[in-house]
């Protein structure tokens, strides 16, 4: 991984896109790394056949919260076969806990969260973690593993980035941060560029001026150089530092 390139850390993408095309206008935005999470089998099973004919894909596997009516046990040690047999599964992910959605399964969540970060604790792998209304759940469960961890579509207060960041998590920061009423941009500028890396979670969640559309990698580009502005920093130094975390975080340095 080139630390000179920009890196989506996070993204969702299926065998019916063009990927040729999405990766060749990442590409010509200097977006040249890529983590694709895959959090359900069926999204698994496409991510696996993409990686094999992307050199610069790499993916994180996990099972959603929103699939805890789907999972069985046995998935578990599907995703251990899968991580142990494959080096460019680099962590697991998007796992967490989702109580916006539904609040009555919070137990079942709980004990499927639990199994993947026993598993990644197992295989010394990190973790990424979707959590919605659940930051107190997440952050007490979370704290106990000591995985290195990275928080996805991070969005909340300083007081709650201090707590991950004195745990040692990066923060992925995408296009909320652009949203003319987001709280972001204030809250960032307190957060050390060291804990941060950037994710689109295309096709979601496209950043201004481009919010309503499709979002894509490219648009890496447009959140890294807005980061640029708040922080009054050189949008070049930015890349480096984080894709420096990324490198770090999955050591993709060994790889």
């Amino acid at each position: 991984m080139n630390p000179n390139s920009l890196c989506d850390t996070h993204f969702h993408l299926s065998l019916s896109d063009d990927i040729d095309e999405i990766i060749k206008r990442a590409e010509a935005n200097n977006v040249k790394n890529f983590i694709v999470s895959c959090c359900d089998l069926q999204s698994i099973k496409e991510g696996l056949r993409i990686i094999d004919k992307y050199p610069n894909i790499f993916l994180t596997i996990g099972i959603h919260p929103d699939e805890v009516e789907n999972y069985k046990d046995e998935d578990i040690l599907y995703l251990k076969e899968l991580i142990i047999s494959n080096s460019k599964i680099i962590g697991i992910g998007e796992i967490g806990l989702d109580y916006y959605h539904n609040k009555d399964n919070k137990d079942r969540q709980i004990e499927l969260f639990k199994k993947q970060l026993e598993l990644a604790k197992e295989l010394n792998k990190p973790v990424v973690i979707h959590s919605r209304d659940a930051f107190e759940d997440t952050y007490n469960i979370l704290k106990t593993y000591h995985l290195r961890t990275t928080i996805h579509c991070f969005s909340g207060s300083l007081e709650t980035a201090k707590l991950y960041i004195k745990e040692g998590y990066l923060l992925g920061i995408g296009g909320v941060l652009t949203f003319k009423n987001s709280k972001l941009k204030d809250v960032i500028k307190s957060i050390p560029i060291e804990n941060i890396v950037f994710e689109t979670d295309s096709p979601y969640l496209s950043p201004e001026p481009y919010r309503g559309e499709r979002n894509e990698p490219k648009n890496i580009a447009v959140i890294c150089n807005y980061l640029a502005d708040v922080l009054s920093t050189n949008v070049n130094e930015l890349i480096i530092k984080t894709t420096n975390n990324v490198i770090n975080q999955y050591n993709l340095f060994k790889k």
